[in-house]
């Protein structure tokens, strides 16, 4: 191979983790994975929430607001009313402000905040003697809360923080709950946010509120709460962060309520979405045998993101990789890549890609477990996302993987479906799969086998499309082009050096049907 093309082929090799363990790449090739999922995340649970309208059941009955004063003020008399020193108005200004935040589609957001009263409702927190003001306050900005960055740091700006983590201790449970609502909703705007709201003692007051006697409506609020401050990177949370969030995580993904489960996977998930040392802090909260017992779950709420942080696991080191192998989560995976909803399809094929990355061992337990024909039904039937991810498995599996293993793949009939693929446009993809068939290549010439690999090559049309890439734009697909072709299907002498060669002690295998020509070979 020409010398530039061999650095080229090298560098995309890094993301290879059995080669050279660039976490650097494999961390790109997760965030890239992340965006994709954030947009999932989306559609099943927004990262902000706004209250519904409906009345509040608290022990606050007792503290009505003066009936003389209608509870369905306009923004003027709203405005008004919450300026105003006497606690009654106060009420009512500041309720009729909550209902109309929560009523509409499109909440009059902006018009409150530029009416100036967010710094009042935010005083309205520190009123302890009037306990119906202080909950309909917090209701108030915890929807404000629920907007936009701009509108969210309304709250911020105003010190809503602070007061807020000082509610978490409030004998109030209502009081309690949109004080951790809004905090959910703060600490999911951001990294920036987030951190300040950690900043701001979050933490210790809202783990404590994790009690056997906590209502499990209460229970989801926290849980979410948490996932939010685990949530976001560049910078991820802290590493002190996460340490003290993950006794509680691992107690909350046992927990029988589905939401409160679902929830707390993805905070582990995103607690896995980094270095080694993260992913190790993890697995040593004692996760694991959990995360893999919530794959086989009929919930997907809980199914997706406990692979996703399975699949993050493995992208650790072989030790990590291994760790998850041992508690058998493979058995799970021929339902995973079958799986009717093409995201859980295309998370597990990043899964196994992680793991083919690995060594020859791990590599053994992806075949064991009956996978490898599943992954190649995903690169052919799949939607194109999974295909892809199919592709790396593949790939990083002729990386890795033993002649024996190698030969396994051809076997399985993965040969055609790399070729067919071989047209898309993505460039990246097909880089990775000419890797793939060089890699093949050069591990059946050790053998004395290429020979019959090239025909079958020829025959399922991808010398075709091989020999069509030599006049791609991209200088990196035509060197690695050209280089098989030069090197595999020349009529140059030095090809006849790679006939088969059936002598006793290579190693057999039955190759498919119509998939390799007549009279088989050794490899």
């Amino acid at each position: 191979m020409p010398s530039n093309a061999s650095k080229e082929n090298s560098a995309r090799l890094r993301s290879f983790k059995n080669l050279s363990k660039d976490k650097d790449e494999m961390r790109r090739r997760r965030n890239d994975v992340t965006v994709e999922l954030r947009k999932a995340k989306k559609d099943e649970q927004l990262l902000k929430r706004r209250n519904v309208n409906i009345e509040p059941e608290s022990p606050l009955s007792e503290l009505t607001s003066n009936k003389q004063i209608p509870l369905d003020l306009s923004l003027p008399a709203i405005i008004e009313n919450v300026c105003n020193p006497n606690p009654q108005n106060q009420l009512a200004g500041v309720q009729s402000c909550r209902k109309l935040l929560s009523k509409e589609k499109n909440p009059p957001l902006d018009s409150i905040i530029e009416s100036g009263i967010v710094p009042k409702l935010v005083e309205f927190l520190g009123c302890q003697d009037n306990h119906r003001l202080q909950f309909e306050a917090a209701w108030a900005l915890t929807n404000i809360a629920s907007g936009n960055s701009k509108q969210t740091r309304a709250v911020v700006h105003a010190g809503g923080v602070p007061m807020f983590v000082g509610l978490l201790s409030s004998e109030y449970k209502n009081v309690v709950d949109q004080a951790v609502w809004a905090l959910g909703n703060i600490a999911g705007d951001g990294t920036e946010c987030r951190d300040f709201t950690t900043k701001c003692g979050i933490i210790q007051p809202l783990l404590a509120l994790i009690k056997p006697t906590l209502q499990v409506s209460y229970l989801r609020n926290v849980t979410w709460t948490i996932s939010n401050l685990c949530r976001n990177k560049n910078p991820a949370p802290s590493f002190e962060t996460a340490q003290q969030l993950l006794p509680a995580l691992a107690h909350l993904i046992c927990h029988e309520d589905k939401d409160v489960v679902s929830d707390a996977c993805w905070a582990l998930s995103y607690l896995t979405d980094g270095n080694t040392d993260r992913i190790q802090a993890v697995v040593d909260s004692g996760v694991i045998p959990r995360l893999v017992q919530l794959l086989g779950s009929k919930e997907l709420t809980c199914v997706t993101p406990a692979l996703r942080s399975i699949g993050n696991i493995v992208t650790g080191n072989d030790h990590q990789t291994q760790l998850v192998l041992d508690h058998d989560a493979l058995r799970f995976f021929p339902l995973l890549l079958t799986h009717s909803r093409s995201n859980i399809q295309k998370e597990a094929a990043w899964s196994i890609s992680n793991i083919t990355a690995g060594q020859a061992a791990q590599i053994q337990a992806v075949l064991d477990a009956h996978l490898l024909p599943l992954v190649i039904d995903v690169m052919i039937k799949g939607e194109y996302k999974a295909q892809k991810e199919a592709v790396w498995a593949v790939t990083n599996l002729t990386a890795g993987g033993t002649a024996e293993q190698i030969g396994e793949l051809i076997r399985q009939g993965a040969l055609k479906p790399l070729c067919d693929l071989l047209v898309v446009k993505e460039t990246k993809i097909v880089t990775v799969i000419l890797d793939a068939l060089l890699n093949i290549l050069h591990a059946a010439a050790k053998v004395n086998q290429a020979e019959p690999v090239c025909a079958m090559v020829e025959e399922c049309g991808g010398l075709d499309k091989i020999e069509a890439l030599q006049n791609h734009e991209n200088e990196d697909v035509y060197q690695l082009a050209l280089s098989i072709i030069d090197k595999y299907f020349s009529d140059s002498e030095e090809d006849q050096t790679l006939a088969p060669n059936t002598s006793s002690g290579t190693f057999q295998f039955a190759p498919a049907a119509n998939t390799v020509p007549a009279g088989g070979f050794s490899f």
